[in-house]
C-alpha cells in the first residue's frame, strides 16, 4: 500500500543548522593543489586538482560533479575542517577550493548538484536518535563563491530550509533532483537498519522513496518496498521517471527497478538469470540504462559479462565488452563502474586494478586512458565532463591507495575508440 504524507516547509533563510563551528569555515580557502603528472603506461596527462592528503572524494557517477557554472566541482572531505565531514568546491582551471558548508550533520554522502542553476542541495541532520530532524538544504554557490573568492563571506544568506523530512526520516540510497528540477526524490529506511556485520551483505529492512516539492517544501511517499532502497537516481531527460534498486552490498536476486514519480509503473528492469550479478546502474540517456554485468569471479563468466546497456522502452541489450579473464584461479577481475556521454557514443569503465578504459558504444573499441588508480576500500568511479571532454576520476595514485585525490583524465573525442 502507498501512503502519501504531505508536510510543508517555510523557506527560511540560514546560515548553520547545526552547533556552530569555534570560527566561521563557509566560504574558508585553500591554496590550489593543482599539479600534472603522465601517465608511466599511456604517457597521457593526469591532471590532479587535490593532493590526497585530506582524502577527498567526488560524488557517485550517477550524479553531476561539475556545478552548473562548468568550472566547479563539488567534492566532499572528512579531514579539511575541523568541524568533521564538509562539502568543498575546487575550480577546475585555477585550483582553488573553497569550503561550503560547515556545522553538524551536513549528509556529505547526499551532496547533489543541480542542472539548471548554480546550486547545491544537500540533507543535514539536527539531533540524534528517534528525536533527530532532517532537512534539505539549498545552496547558492554562485554568491557563495563568489564572496568567498573575494573575502567577504556574509554571517548567512547562502543556504535555504526547503523542507523538513518525516519524523523518524532514516535516509537510504540517497536522493536526487528530477529533470525539471521542481521535484526531488529521496530513499529512506522504514526503521533504522542494525549494523552491517564485516563481509556480510547489508541489512534489509522496508523502505521506499520520497519526493520533496522544492517550491513548497511538501512531502509525500512515492512508493514502499520491502526490500533496502538505494542509488535513487532521476531520469534527467524525462521528468517523474525513477531509477532505484535493491541494495544488498552485494549481489542482489533483481537489482534494478524503475518507477513513476505518482508509484506507479513499478517494475524490474533487466530481469536478471541466477549467475547474473547486477550492479552499478546510471541512465545513459533518455530512453537507456548502462551498468555493470559483474564478472570479478570466475564463475560468473560462463555467460557474458561487462558494461552492458538496456533500453528503458523495450529491454532490449547492447553488450560492450569485458575485459579478459586475468589471474589462473581466484577473482578473475574485469570492468567495475562506469560512465557515459549522454549522446550515446562514448563510455568509460574502472576495473579492479584502477584503469580506466574509454569505449566507443559504436564499435565497441577499447582505448586505455590511465592506469594504477587503486584503492581501497574505495573506487575510481569515473564521470563524464558536460562538454564530453574529461574524466573526473578519485585516485589513490599519489598516496598509494591511502588516501583519496581528485584527478582529471583528458579525452581526446577525435580519436576515441581507436587503440594506442
Amino acid at each position: 500500500m502507498r501512503m502519501k504524507l504531505f508536510i510543508r516547509a517555510g523557506l527560511a533563510t540560514i546560515a548553520i543548522l547545526g552547533a556552530p563551528a569555534a570560527e566561521a569555515q563557509v566560504g574558508r580557502r585553500f591554496p590550489p593543489e593543482k599539479q600534472v603528472i603522465v601517465d608511466p603506461v599511456t604517457k597521457r596527462p593526469i591532471i590532479f586538482l587535490t593532493s590526497g592528503k585530506s582524502s577527498d572524494s567526488k560524488p557517485y557517477q550517477t550524479h553531476p560533479s561539475w556545478a552548473a557554472d562548468g568550472v566547479h566541482i563539488v567534492f566532499r572531505s572528512s579531514t579539511r575542517s575541523p568541524d568533521g565531514p564538509q562539502a568543498f568546491a575546487v575550480n577546475e582551471k585555477t585550483g582553488d577550493i573553497i569550503q561550503l558548508t560547515e556545522g553538524e550533520g551536513v549528509g556529505i554522502s547526499s551532496l547533489n548538484l543541480a542542472r539548471k542553476s548554480n546550486t547545491l542541495y544537500y540533507m543535514r541532520r539536527s539531533g540524534s536518535g528517534p528525536g533527530g530532524t532532517t532537512r534539505l538544504i539549498r545552496v547558492d554557490l554562485t554568491a557563495l563563491i563568489f564572496d568567498g573568492m573575494a573575502g567577504r563571506v556574509k554571517p548567512a544568506g547562502y543556504e535555504q530550509v526547503v523542507a523538513t523530512m518525516p519524523a523518524g526520516h532514516v535516509e537510504a540510497g540517497g536522493f536526487t533532483l528530477d529533470a525539471d528540477e521542481r521535484t526531488a526524490y529521496v530513499g529512506f529506511d522504514a526503521r533504522v537498519a542494525p549494523p552491517r556485520p564485516q563481509g556480510q551483505p547489508v541489512p534489509q529492512v522496508p523502505g521506499g522513496i520520497r519526493a520533496i516539492d522544492l517550491a513548497t517544501g511538501a512531502v509525500r511517499t512515492v512508493l514502499e518496498t520491502q526490500f533496502r532502497m538505494g542509488h535513487v537516481q532521476a531520469n534527467p531527460f524525462v521528468p517523474g521517471e525513477i531509477l532505484y534498486c535493491h541494495e544488498t552490498g552485494g549481489d542482489a536476486p533483481q537489482r534494478m527497478w524503475v518507477v513513476k514519480a505518482d508509484g506507479t509503473g513499478n517494475r524490474p528492469l533487466f530481469e536478471e538469470g541466477p549467475t547474473d550479478w547486477v550492479t552499478h546502474e546510471q541512465f545513459a540517456d533518455a530512453n537507456h540504462v548502462i551498468f555493470n554485468l559483474m564478472g570479478h569471479q570466475r564463475g560468473l563468466r560462463k555467460r557474458p559479462t561487462g558494461v552492458f546497456v538496456v533500453s528503458l522502452r523495450d529491454g532490449t541489450v547492447d553488450d560492450l565488452g569485458q575485459l579478459p579473464v586475468n589471474a589462473p584461479s581466484g577473482p578473475a577481475g574485469g570492468f567495475w563502474h562506469n560512465a557515459v556521454t549522454y549522446d550515446g557514443r562514448l563510455a568509460a569503465a574502472d576495473d579492479f586494478d584502477g584503469n580506466i578504459t574509454l569505449i566507443d558504444r559504436r564499435t565497441n573499441a577499447r582505448t586505455l586512458l590511465s592506469t594504477g588508480h587503486v584503492m581501497r576500500p574505495d573506487h575510481a568511479h569515473p564521470s563524464f565532463s558536460a562538454d564530453n571532454k574529461r574524466l573526473l576520476i578519485q585516485s589513490g595514485l599519489l598516496t598509494h591507495g591511502k588516501t583519496l585525490a581528485l584527478a582529471i583524465v583528458p579525452v581526446d573525442t577525435a580519436t576515441a575508440g581507436k587503440p594506442q
